[in-house]
């Protein structure tokens, strides 16, 4: 059988990815990363972006009730280095960074991809909203857009390697997100 990592971050598509796995016949193990202090964690709580302290429970809680095991890494030290200060750094030079790819580059897709593969997982796989194809004339794996044009992520995925897409998997790509949430209601 085949094992999967998921990515949770306590919201609805993370969690329908998980179920849809699960349904899919894979084992599955949920994850999610800590991305920084606890400090930090009170004002993400206000701002409502992720990876704050409810999230973690909301994830954890969903793992639980999906009967899959649940870890939480910690890559703030990397988040901070990687994904941050390299904000900052791109904003202050009149830049106009987007954090959410430095962190699917280095963190998702780097980091977490390292753990999974050290957990004897065979895929990553979170809730974007985007497919993966394989073109066999060509011998290689294909970023493509989601069938949502609504919820299309897949520009935010643009770094990935040969490597990760063949260990990367998004089964919210061929779903509308009111589909996805129909699920979730289920």
């Amino acid at each position: 059988m085949k094992k999967a990592l998921i990515a949770m971050s306590g919201g609805v598509d993370s969690s329908v990815a998980a179920k849809l796995m699960l349904d899919a016949g894979y084992d599955c193990m949920g994850a999610t990363m800590k991305l920084f202090d606890s400090d930090d964690i009170l004002m993400a709580q206000r701002e409502k972006i992720c990876c704050s302290l409810s999230d973690v429970e909301d994830a954890r809680s969903v793992a639980r009730r999906l009967g899959m095991p649940y870890q939480v890494f910690n890559f703030k030290g990397d988040f901070k280095e990687k994904v941050i200060d390299k904000f900052i750094a791109t904003y202050e030079a009149g830049g106009t960074p987007n954090p959410c790819i430095d962190c699917n580059r280095y963190l998702k897709f780097d980091q977490l991809f390292v753990r999974a593969l050290e957990l004897g997982c065979d895929y990553v796989v979170t809730g974007h909203y985007a497919q993966i194809s394989y073109d066999e004339a060509k011998g290689r794996y294909l970023l493509r857009k989601a069938v949502d044009p609504l919820k299309d992520q897949s520009y935010v995925l643009y770094s990935l390697t040969q490597e990760q897409l063949a260990h990367a998997m998004f089964p919210l790509g061929g779903l509308h997100k009111t589909q996805v949430r129909e699920i979730a209601e289920k």
